[in-house]
């Protein structure tokens, strides 16, 4: 892929180039695109494979409901889904061949910032398999055997002799296989190193070496084949990775990707004196993050709190409301109980706190950290209270400390299962579902200021949220006497959100 300020128009035919809706992504893009279109494909292109993420702990995939939500988000996004067989110009929207490639050139761009670690690798290939068994699985069966074709997938059908000699075997070892079906379609002859997962699961049958595959399971084939391509294509680019980070253009952005938030931006222009600070307390045991809850525990028992928990913590409260005065008290009261006075307060930590405002150092006004961010840098070590408890407490400690905010011994379960599986954000949005009553959040949780502002519509009533919406710039003395406040504001500003998102580098990544 080359770089330039402006996009050389480059004239092709997707028939040829891109002949079909499906890909193994084996060849990748040559064409000049700007840096402004290599972010914008990034960025939808992590948005949908977050959304194959949650859905798929959420729902059962391939499941009806599943399936139409993920189709939702490909029309949203604008990825192909259904083929259709000729470019659609004379339509609204982009064309096919335009989907296509935004299919192609966004999966090589989130391949040069997901290579990076071992971990990145496995949550990248795991959601790109998925988006591909739902994108096979939802292809015509001729489509599908024109896909095995062009990839050269050459299994071999076996003959109707041969299907006659075996009938009793096939259906007897296929699932959802008759002697009628058995007649009317295809059955694949495969080595059976190809095909594992079926011969685990007992689903075929296996006779000298060779596995018979109906029609509709071959789809286990492709996606092992597929699989392996790409974490063998993986590690390729990790070695080659040097020479693209040597982009002064490219560095930033592909450091960001692999743990961007893509999501609203919580910045405290929209709800500054929104809370009092004694409202702080018992926000924190109805309307906090587990990590948040965690870190005003250890600030309220220990006075104190180290460079890391600070900057998470201070930041969340910056992006519900607290204002520089309010945060330079709040901080103040509280390491004077500890060892520290007034005056040392004064010189080694109040500068901090005015930098994280924007008014010291460099002015940046930082925003409050994602759950992307929060998870994947600066751990925690001994004495820290930072970091996502879902990902860096021990799965023993989590559980007391589940239990002691009396959650429910089921709940507990489901939580450490989500937490087994790496899943940490949804471990959060099943402790927010528990903690507050509710069967289904209907939303995806990417930041712990989002935690709070959905809280606080839980609690705060409809009636509230929706005279916010009415007068977004309310006065503090109106809005501070109620806690869910920061929810209304937040409410106002929501619609704005993905408008905001592709308008440039800073508004996709904030560097908090």
């Amino acid at each position: 892929m080359q770089f330039s300020g402006r996009r050389r128009k480059i004239i092709t035919n997707s028939s040829t180039e891109y002949g079909h809706s499906l890909q193994f992504y084996g060849q990748p893009p040559l064409e000049n695109i700007s840096l402004t279109e290599f972010e914008t494909f990034a960025v939808e292109r992590l948005k949908l494979l977050k959304t194959v993420e949650n859905l798929g702990v959420s729902y059962v995939k391939l499941s009806e409901q599943y399936a139409k939500k993920l189709e939702a988000e490909f029309k949203n996004l604008n990825f192909p889904y259904r083929s259709e067989a000729e470019d659609r110009k004379g339509q609204s929207g982009p064309s096919e061949y335009e989907k296509r490639r935004k299919d192609h050139i966004s999966h090589f761009i989130l391949r040069l910032a997901y290579c990076q670690t071992e971990d990145l690798r496995r949550w990248f290939i795991q959601q790109e398999v998925d988006l591909f068994r739902f994108r096979f699985n939802d292809l015509h069966p001729k489509l599908k055997l024109e896909f095995l074709h062009r990839n050269n997938l050459q299994y071999d059908t076996i003959s109707v002799e041969e299907k006659k000699t075996l009938l009793d075997k096939l259906v007897n070892s296929s699932y959802a296989v008759s002697g009628i079906t058995v007649e009317d379609q295809d059955f694949y002859k495969v080595p059976f190193q190809d095909a594992l997962d079926l011969v685990r699961t007992r689903k075929v049958y296996l006779k000298a070496g060779y596995v018979y595959i109906p029609h509709q399971d071959i789809v286990t084939i492709v996606l092992n084949d597929f699989r392996t391509r790409l974490s063998k294509a993986l590690a390729l680019t990790a070695r080659s990775l040097p020479a693209v980070q040597s982009d002064e253009r490219l560095q930033p952005l592909l450091n960001h990707l692999s743990h961007a938030y893509v999501g609203q931006d919580y910045s405290i222009q929209k709800n500054v004196g929104k809370i009092s600070l004694e409202q702080i307390d018992p926000l924190s045991g109805k309307s906090f993050p587990l990590c948040m809850r965690q870190l005003h525990q250890s600030l309220r028992e220990n006075h104190h709190l180290r460079h890391g928990g600070r900057m998470q913590y201070g930041l969340f409260l910056k992006g519900i409301g607290l204002s520089l005065e309010q945060a330079l008290q709040f901080w103040r009261s509280e390491f004077i109980r500890g060892k520290v006075d007034a005056d040392k307060f004064d010189k080694q930590y109040a500068y901090s706190i005015r930098h994280m405002f924007g008014k010291e150092g460099k002015r940046t006004d930082y925003t409050p950290y994602s759950c992307m961010k929060v998870i994947l840098s600066n751990a925690p070590s001994q004495g820290d209270h930072h970091g996502c408890p879902f990902r860096h407490s021990d799965p023993e400690l989590l559980k007391q400390k589940l239990q002691f905010y009396k959650v429910s011994p089921s709940g507990v379960s489901q939580i450490l299962e989500l937490v087994k599986g790496m899943h940490y954000q949804l471990a959060c949005q099943k402790y927010f579902e528990l903690t507050h009553n509710i069967e289904d959040a209907n939303f995806s949780l990417n930041h712990p200021n989002q935690y709070f502002i959905e809280s606080q519509k839980l609690l705060g009533g409809g009636k509230e949220i929706k005279r916010e919406l009415d007068t977004p710039q309310r006065s503090q003395e109106k809005t501070t006497a109620k806690g869910s406040s920061a929810a209304q504001e937040a409410k106002a500003n929501t619609t704005q959100g993905l408008d905001e998102m592709t308008e440039d580098l800073d508004a996709f990544f904030q560097d908090a």
